[in-house]
């Protein structure tokens, strides 16, 4: 077969683009073989000994063989970084503690890690180092990112004010969390000597109703294993574990340490034995150093659970503690748009703040309409959450009453608001609605989650009303639903509600609404009915 002069041409250009591709290929793996060794290279040299880094950790022995320490039974280097991360400016024992570990055990590289520089200075011994971890604009970022500066397989964290007596007491925590294998045990804690006990706790989180539920756990003959810790301890944690949080040394250190560790199922395992001694005892010296830490510690536990999404903590003695919305603040959400709160977009429901001032809300107006001589019922998706919950849907943002119209002249809170609004007594906010001829009555002035009141009037033998909306379930109805009013359990209290609710509810959203429950509006979220 002859070949003409363009298909040689032809077959030449084709070969050539195939040899300036296979080359211009080689040149870029080759450039990134080499940024890839230059990127390693600058992390180990970004932080030389004179500043932070001091060789992260690696010791260095003779020779300037990186990693070869000298001493019996440390051959390989030191395995284990001390961090402390819990200490105040004011007044802390940082340096002693430093001196304890380091005497007992030079190789170990110790670490103390503050937000800012403290002032005034840490005084620390040779050997020790202070990493800071807000960023400076003269430096690299890696300065002030601790898994930088952690080289060794596991990491040690310690207490302001304790000592290490027993040189091979952090040889035992690892055997004990090298023993655990890959089973859910991921830390191991030894207590602290007179100081406040530790206890072994359960802990709950739950992110989609911005709650931690904590509750004592029993304690097992070789050491309890739990998701928590509450007082003293010391925790040997694996160095890849620990920087695989999202925030791995926030304060309080053990409260953000195990909401996420309990998030991915880890446990802790509370060891009897070693003990560490707390020689520093009280910590602070003067009463007024001990309100400065109690203060900062609440400050710093509502900033660390407020960045969490933790709106609420049910404690291990039954108390609740809240960082939420109150009626001095705003509701925890914005303007709804679509029927949709931004927290649905989140996966979350509405923030247990929100649903306890709209609990309190509902009972406060509830009993105003009642002594009032005000016919009230539970309406729309409201009559749905207590049909299914006794109490409002988990992820409503609002309580809708209907009342009937006549009986308003009898509640001194609503005859008068066409003159405008009324702040009553006990701080709630009544108003006649910008969105209609109905009722609301809100939380407070600064929080604006409140109650609906619909008001209705029969017409031959028909419940209607003057305003309505465009949702589905805003719809007439005969008045025998109401003929009579029959008592429910609602937001712990019992409300009044439709005689024949699944009857009320079917006509207004639909046949099996009660059984398949779903979002305001699904085609801008839906609820996922498998994670019920």
């Amino acid at each position: 077969m002859r070949i003409s002069l363009c298909q040689g041409l032809l077959t030449g250009a084709i070969i050539l683009n195939l040899l300036i591709l296979y080359y211009v290929s080689r040149t870029q793996q080759q450039m990134m073989d080499k940024r890839k060794e230059l990127g390693r290279g600058t992390r180990r040299a970004a932080l030389p000994a004179s500043g932070l880094g001091g060789g992260l950790g690696v010791p260095v022995g003779a020779g300037g063989e990186p990693g070869v320490v000298g001493g019996e039974g440390h051959s390989r280097g030191p395995r284990v970084t001390v961090l402390l991360r819990e200490f105040e400016n004011f007044e802390n024992y940082v340096g002693d503690v430093a001196k304890s570990f380091l005497r007992q055990r030079p190789e170990l590289p110790f670490l103390a890690v503050a937000d800012a520089s403290p002032y005034p200075p840490l005084v620390l011994p040779e050997g020790a180092r202070l990493l800071v971890l807000s960023p400076s604009p003269d430096q690299p970022p890696q300065a002030h990112r601790p898994e930088f500066h952690v080289q060794t397989e596991f990491v040690l964290l310690v207490p302001d004010g304790v000592e290490l007596e027993q040189p091979r007491a952090i040889e035992r925590l690892i055997r004990e969390l090298e023993g655990e294998g890959g089973g859910p045990v991921r830390l191991v804690a030894a207590p602290v000597l007179a100081r406040s006990a530790v206890q072994c706790l359960h802990l709950r989180v739950n992110l989609r109703e911005w709650t931690a539920t904590y509750s004592p756990a029993a304690s097992g003959s070789s050491g309890s294993v739990c998701s928590a810790l509450q007082g003293d301890a010391v925790v040997l944690i694996r160095t890849e574990d620990l920087f695989n949080l999202s925030v791995p040394v926030g304060r309080p250190l053990f409260s953000s340490l195990f909401v996420q560790t309990a998030l991915r199922g880890w446990k802790v395992k509370l060891l009897e034995s070693p003990c560490f001694a707390a020689n520093h005892r009280p910590l602070f010296s003067s009463a007024h150093n001990q309100w400065k830490a109690d203060t900062r510690l609440k400050e710093a536990t509502g900033k660390l659970m407020r960045s969490f999404g933790l709106k609420r903590l049910l404690l291990p003695d039954g108390k609740d503690q809240w960082y939420g919305c109150s009626k001095e603040t705003p509701r925890c959400f914005g303007t709804v748009q679509d029927d949709t709160p931004d927290y649905l977009y989140l996966d979350r429901w509405t923030p247990p703040c929100c649903l306890r001032a709209l609990r309190e809300t509902t009972k406060y107006v509830i009993n105003i309409l009642e002594t009032s001589g005000v016919r009230y019922w539970l309406e729309g998706g409201t009559l749905l959450g207590a049909v299914r919950h006794q109490d409002v849907i988990p992820w409503d943002y609002d309580v809708d009453l209907g009342i009937y119209l006549e009986d308003v002249p009898n509640c001194d809170h609503l005859k008068n608001l066409d003159s405008g609004s009324l702040v009553d007594a006990n701080g709630y906010v009544w108003e006649r609605a910008v969105e209609g001829d109905f009722y609301r009555v809100q939380y407070s002035e600064a929080n604006h989650l409140h109650v609906d009141l619909w008001p209705f009037y029969p017409r031959n033998g028909v419940m209607t009303k003057d305003t309505w909306t465009e949702h589905k379930q805003d719809v007439e109805f005969p008045e025998h639903f109401l003929q009579p009013l029959v008592p429910m359990s609602f937001a712990g209290v019992t409300a009044y509600s439709p005689n024949n609710h699944r009857g009320f509810l079917e006509l207004k959203f639909g046949e099996g609404v009660i059984e398949n429950p779903q979002y305001p509006n699904p085609s801008k979220k839906r609820l996922d009915r498998s994670k019920l």
